[in-house]
């Protein structure tokens, strides 16, 4: 808690999921619809800005809450597919801010505090973002089918004895596998000239890893990049076929997605109750 204030029992509290400028549909379009805990959205208005938030109770959203919800990897997809749902339909009728997961205020009067104490910020990224999309690149190396597309069998010599020809076999694999790497880094290289001049920003983000890499092969290049609606298809057309021509290497482009990765959420909202 960055404050002293506790929520009492029972009480609920106020969950945000994005911030857009009031006025815009997003206030109107999802008023009502379902959030976490099937909630009704409402937005809260503090001049030129409004939030879109749900009540939550405080009982699984106050610290102790939350903790227990990032140490349950069931409860957290829950929480993070409907917070990404909500934000993801908000975006299809405004530019929003999307928060971090997990931004609990006590109140909505606390969430309007909020929205006034960072309104210059607010404002000013979503002027950089209005008629802008996110879009994803990511790059996978994989030396099994790099294998499988060349038809390149491991060397061994067939006169060698058992000990000799396993070396000689992963001798051939290793160099297999180096050669892989070093050929996705070069297509990886090649991504940020392609796009020059089409994107307006770019982050790059860490290779997913473990239950998040869900394709075949490794990630190696998870980057985001800050693009004009109308130049998506560019984007696209510019990366085509960048590894067609190299076995065991593949782009993924993703997308187009609200711009969590070029929207600066309130300093500490990440697993805070406020």
């Amino acid at each position: 808690m960055t404050e002293e204030a506790v929520p009492a029992a029972g009480q609920e509290m106020s969950y945000v999921y994005a911030v857009c400028r009031a006025g815009t549909p997003v206030e109107t379009a999802l008023a009502g619809q379902p959030g976490l805990e099937g909630a009704p959205l409402r937005t809260v208005r503090a001049g030129e800005l409004a939030a879109l938030v749900s009540s939550v109770p405080s009982v699984s959203y106050g610290t102790e809450g939350v903790k227990a919800q990032m140490e349950d990897l069931d409860r957290l997809e829950v929480l993070a597919r409907t917070h990404h749902a909500v934000v993801e339909a908000a975006y299809g009728h405004a530019a929003v801010l999307p928060m971090r997961l997990v931004t609990v205020y006590l109140d909505d009067g606390r969430v309007g505090e909020m929205l006034g104490s960072r309104a210059p910020e607010f404002s000013a990224l979503l002027a950089r973002l209005e008629g802008h999309v996110e879009l994803g690149v990511k790059i996978y190396a994989d030396p099994r089918e790099a294998v499988a597309v060349t038809g390149r069998a491991p060397e061994t010599d067939t006169a060698a004895s058992p000990g000799r020809a396993y070396l000689q076999r992963r001798r051939s694999q290793q160099r297999n596998h180096r050669e892989t790497y070093r050929a996705a880094g070069s297509v990886a290289a090649e991504v940020p000239a392609r796009v020059d001049g089409i994107a307006r920003a770019h982050v790059a983000h860490r290779p997913q890893q473990g239950d998040l890499a869900q394709a075949a092969g490794e990630n190696i290049l998870n980057d985001a990049y800050l693009v004009q609606d109308a130049q998506a298809d560019a984007f696209r057309a510019a990366l085509a076929g960048l590894a067609d021509d190299v076995p065991g290497v593949r782009v993924e482009i993703t997308g187009p997605w609200a711009p969590y990765s070029f929207a600066t959420p309130p300093a500490a909202a990440e697993g805070d109750t406020r």
